[in-house]
């Protein structure tokens, strides 16, 4: 079984802009994915709003029964989250590895225009290795 699930990039409006299934047990259609991203967005901004701490940057990991969320916030809001296994460690990391690919492979891209959907085909390639990576490194754990 992966230990990752899928994988979401958000804009900073809340616009879905990258999904990848990683074999998850039921894959998600479409439109069910956009809901997801919108309401990580919602709860994410609204986390902001109301932690009694101030410069709280909204949540950053959320534990569930079946599943673990794990979150990244670029300064541009550009948000990153992982769905995986519960009790996933290291995801922070590979979370960060994911942003530095985006950054290298998609902002970099002159064909990109910024806030819409991601179609790089060396983003795909280089994120597939990232994953493949962390997956050999977390059965060696």
């Amino acid at each position: 079984m992966a230990a990752i699930y899928s994988l979401y990039i958000i804009n900073k409006s809340g616009g879905l802009i990258f999904y990848k299934d990683y074999g998850s047990k039921g894959r998600m259609d479409t439109n069910d994915s956009l809901r997801v991203a919108s309401l990580w967005h919602s709860m994410h901004a609204i986390s902001q709003q109301l932690s009694p701490t101030t410069g709280c940057s909204g949540i950053e990991l959320l534990e569930a029964d079946t599943f673990d969320l794990h979150c990244f916030q670029s300064l541009t809001g550009t948000k990153f989250f992982v769905v995986c296994e519960p009790g996933t460690q290291h995801m922070e990391a590979l979370l960060k590895v994911i942003y530095e690919l985006y950054t290298d492979y998609v902002l970099k891209n002159p064909f990109y225009e910024m806030e819409m959907p991601i179609r790089c085909e060396l983003f795909d390639i280089n994120l597939t290795q990232a994953i493949q990576k962390d997956r050999v490194a977390l059965l060696g754990r």
